[in-house]
C-alpha cells in the first residue's frame, strides 16, 4: 500500500477558525470538464462611462448627484440592505421555529477611483492607501455609532460574483448583531487563546496565544517549496490556507505582531498593506490572462476600541486578529467557475 500522500489521496482537514471539516480530493480536478462555463467579462472598459452611476458628476440610481471625486468616494447606499435605527420590534413568532429578530445599521459604498476602467490590480500602491485610510475611517465612524456591533467591509469583483457595476468599488455593511462567520471565529480565537500553551509566535492581548499568530508563524517557518504562502513583504503574508475550500483562496494578513484591526495598524503596516494588496490582486489577473473575480471581506475586531489606548492588553476585543479572506470562483480558467455543491462532508 502506497504512503499516503495528501495531494494525492482525498482526506478532510479542520478549519480552527470555524470548526468545520473540508473535504479534500485532488485528484478530482484531473477530470474532464463538460460543464458550465462563464462568457468572458469585458475588458475593454472607458475610463468615464456616462450611463455608470458611480463615476464622477454622474446621477446614481437613487437620483442623487455624485462629486467630481478625484480619488475616493464614500455615500450611503443608495438600496442598503439594512436601514438606520430605530426599526420596529418583530411581531410574535407564530412557531418556536419561525423567530425573527430585527437588523439595523447602514451601508455606505466606497468608490475606489474615478477611473471607471481600473481595479485594485491596476491602481497605483498611493491609491490603494487612500481606500484603507477611507476603510479606516468608516470603521471608526460606524462602529462608534450607537446600536452597532459589527462593521463589515467587503469587495465583490466582477459579474460572476454578482456585482452590479464593474466601476472598482466595495462596500461597508455596519450591523446591529455581529454575523454568524465572524461570530465563530471570534469564538474559536477566544476558545484557542485560553486553552493553548504560549508558544514563540507572537502574543495576542493579555500575553495569551492568537491561533492566527500561531499558524503564520509555522507557514512563514515552512521551507517555500512545501509552504504555502504566495506572497510576503515585512509586514504581511498571503497565503493558501491548509484548510482552503476554493481552488485560489487566498488569506492575508500581518504576522510579524498581533494586529486585532486596521485602527491598530502603524503608517509602516498600511503603506506594506497597499503594497500587498496591489501584488495579490496581481498575480489574480495574472493567473489566467483575465481580471479575476473574487469575493474579498476584511475580518477583525468588530468594532474599533472606545479608548483612545488602542493597544490595551487587557482588552479582550483585541483577541481578534486582522484578516482578510479572498474567495475566488474560477477553476481551472478565467470561464469555468467552481461551485459549492455536492453533500455537506
Amino acid at each position: 500500500m502506497a504512503d499516503f500522500d495528501p495531494t494525492t489521496h482525498p482526506h478532510r482537514r479542520v478549519n480552527p477558525l470555524t470548526g468545520e471539516h473540508v473535504l479534500v480530493s485532488p485528484h478530482r480536478t484531473k477530470r474532464p470538464w463538460l460543464g458550465q462555463t462563464e462568457p468572458p467579462q469585458q475588458a475593454n472598459l472607458p475610463e468615464y462611462d456616462p450611463k455608470c452611476y458611480l463615476c464622477p458628476g454622474n446621477t446614481r440610481a437613487g437620483g442623487q448627484p455624485n462629486s467630481n471625486y478625484e480619488h475616493t468616494m464614500v455615500f450611503e447606499n443608495d438600496y442598503a440592505a439594512v436601514l438606520p435605527p430605530p426599526g420596529p420590534p418583530a411581531p410574535p413568532a407564530t412557531h418556536p421555529l419561525l423567530t425573527t429578530e430585527p437588523v439595523q445599521g447602514g451601508c455606505d459604498v466606497l468608490c475606489f477611483h474615478p477611473r471607471h476602467d481600473l481595479t485594485l490590480a491596476r491602481l497605483q500602491q498611493a491609491d490603494i492607501e487612500r481606500i484603507i485610510e477611507q476603510w479606516s475611517a468608516i470603521y471608526k465612524k460606524r462602529g462608534a455609532q450607537q446600536g452597532i456591533e459589527y462593521v463589515q467591509i467587503f469587495e465583490n469583483k466582477g459579474a460572476i460574483m454578482g456585482c452590479s457595476n464593474p466601476h472598482p468599488h466595495g462596500q461597508v455593511w455596519s450591523l446591529s448583531t455581529i454575523p454568524s462567520l465572524p461570530a465563530t471565529e471570534l469564538a474559536n480565537l477566544k476558545k484557542y487563546a485560553e486553552s493553548t500553551p504560549v508558544s514563540d509566535a507572537p502574543k495576542g492581548p493579555l500575553g495569551r496565544s492568537c491561533l492566527l499568530c500561531d499558524y503564520i508563524h509555522f507557514e512563514v517557518s515552512v521551507p517555500s517549496e512545501e509552504g504555502r504562502v504566495v506572497l510576503q513583504n515585512d509586514h504581511w503574508v498571503a497565503l493558501v490556507p491548509w484548510w482552503a475550500v476554493w481552488p485560489f483562496e487566498i488569506m492575508l494578513l500581518p504576522y510579524k505582531r498581533h494586529v486585532p484591526s486596521i485602527v491598530h495598524l502603524s503608517q509602516e503596516e498600511k503603506t506594506a498593506f497597499a503594497q500587498i494588496l496591489s501584488l495579490v490582486t496581481i498575480r489574480y489577473d495574472n493567473l489566467f490572462s483575465c481580471s479575476f473575480a473574487y469575493s474579498m471581506g476584511i475580518h477583525q475586531r468588530p468594532t474599533p476600541p472606545t479608548s483612545h489606548a488602542i493597544a490595551d492588553d487587557q482588552d479582550e476585543g483585541n483577541l481578534a486578529h486582522l484578516h482578510l479572506h479572498f474567495a475566488p470562483p474560477l477553476l481551472r480558467s478565467a470561464s469555468v467557475r467552481k461551485f459549492l455543491v455536492g453533500y455537506v462532508p
